[in-house]
Parts: structure tokens; C-alpha cells; sequence
């Protein structure tokens, strides 16, 4: 099959390689792009291990701390397979999504251990602390980069949309399919003969003012999930 793609472009890189080692094409059309902040190196003191909602969160720590002995506790396989990738060493793996974390985390850390960092995107909500603030812990939220929303499908998405000759879109987040929907809806593409494949039902919720073959929701809100629906 030859598949859309809309995870930024990095990620997007890495999802393809694995759709080709499946047997189909993958095709870029970043929806998001990702900003990394710069600024001073990090002061952890009194912080007790990190938390991280996404790979962009790991990489833009990375970027700003040479600290890997740090417990940090991932989101999910990506988030963590990112982390192993950078050189951190004690890595937790919620499996899932930030309810998911919130939920692992009083197994993990002690509330009275010392603070919780959340490498956050400045655009995402603060439901996370909220849900650990209510099981006690305290949580210091680092903005270490901005997801924006690209202005328009790139060309060779369109062009592949108006003929005809994608199968499927993968969709990994509720904001990634809405800019998607408005996009498409924009330029007055089709869509009706795609399975769309996305992480979670929210994300599907996204699409449902498009018309489509098939949507399907992944069994868990993971990158491998996401894949196993094709």
C-alpha cells in the first residue's frame, strides 16, 4: 500500500523506514513541525526523576542537559525508545498515554523524593500535573520546544490525493487529524477511498467530517499498535 504519513518530519523518516520493511511506501506529509527551544543548560537540582509526554520532550532535554543517569519515565515505547537513543539509562515505560503515566508513576517515584520534571511542548495542556498534583507529587514543567501546525498538505501529498493513489493515513494525535481534516477540506480533496488509521478514538473523532473507506483505532495509543491496525 502506499501510505500517508503526518508525524513531523524526523519521526515521520523513521515511520517510513518501517512501512517500507512491511512492504509498503510511505509518504511524507508533515502536518506538524517542531521547534527546539535554546536557551541555559537545565539546574536539576531537587529533581527526582523527568517525566516525557513525547520524543520531542527527550530530545529537546537532550539538548539542554548532559545528565543521562536521571530516571525518566516515558509516555510510551517511542518516548522511550528515544530516550534509550539519547543515553539515558533508567527508563521507565508507562505504555500508553499520559493517563497511562499518571497512573505508573506512584509505583515509580515517592511525592516526597523531590520534584518531577515534565519536559513539556508550550503548547500542551496541563493535565498531567493536575493528575500527579492530585496523588501528591510535585511537578516542575520545563517549555523546551513548540509544535506547530503546518500551513498547508506539502505538494506531493495533494498530488497523490487528487489521483488517487494512497491507501491509507496513519494519524497520531488528535491535533495532527484536525489539521489534516481542515487542510483537506481546504483544497477541496478526497479522501473517500483511504482507511485511516489512527491511536486513539479522540483521533478518529478528528476525521469524522471526512468521508473514508475505513477508520480504524489502534488497540493501544502506541507507535506498534498504530502499525499492527495495517
Amino acid at each position: 500500500m502506499r501510505i500517508l504519513v503526518t508525524r513531523p518530519a524526523e519521526d515521520g523518516a523513521e515511520i517510513a523506514r518501517l512501512l517500507a520493511d512491511m512492504g509498503h511506501e510511505g509518504l511524507l506529509a508533515p502536518l506538524l513541525t517542531v521547534q527546539i527551544f535554546d536557551g541555559p543548560k537545565l539546574t536539576l537540582d531537587g529533581v527526582q526523576a523527568v517525566l516525557a509526554t513525547s520524543a520531542n520532550g527527550v530530545r529537546a532535554l537532550a539538548a539542554r542537559s548532559d545528565a543521562r543517569d536521571l530516571p525518566l519515565f516515558a509516555v510510551g515505547p517511542q518516548t522511550a525508545d528515544a530516550a534509550a537513543r539519547a543515553g539515558f539509562v533508567r527508563i521507565r515505560n508507562a505504555g500508553g498515554d499520559a493517563a497511562a503515566l499518571a497512573n505508573a508513576i506512584p509505583g515509580w517515584a515517592d511525592p516526597i523524593a523531590g520534584a518531577l520534571l515534565h519536559v513539556a511542548g508550550a503548547e500542551s495542556g496541563g493535565g498531567l500535573a493536575e493528575a500527579l498534583a492530585a496523588k501528591g507529587f510535585t511537578v516542575r514543567r520545563e517549555n523546551l520546544y513548540r509544535v506547530d501546525a503546518a500551513a498547508r498538505l506539502p505538494d506531493t501529498a495533494v498530488r497523490a490525493l487528487e489521483d488517487r493513489s494512497i491507501q491509507a493515513a496513519l494519524f497520531f494525535s488528535p491535533r495532527s487529524a484536525a489539521i489534516f481534516a481542515d487542510r483537506v477540506a481546504q483544497a477541496g480533496l478526497p479522501t473517500a477511498g483511504m482507511t485511516a488509521v489512527c491511536i486513539s478514538a479522540k483521533t478518529a473523532d478528528a476525521l469524522r467530517g471526512l468521508s473514508f473507506a475505513d477508520i480504524r483505532i489502534a488497540a493501544a495509543p502506541h507507535q506498534a499498535a498504530l502499525l499492527a491496525c495495517l
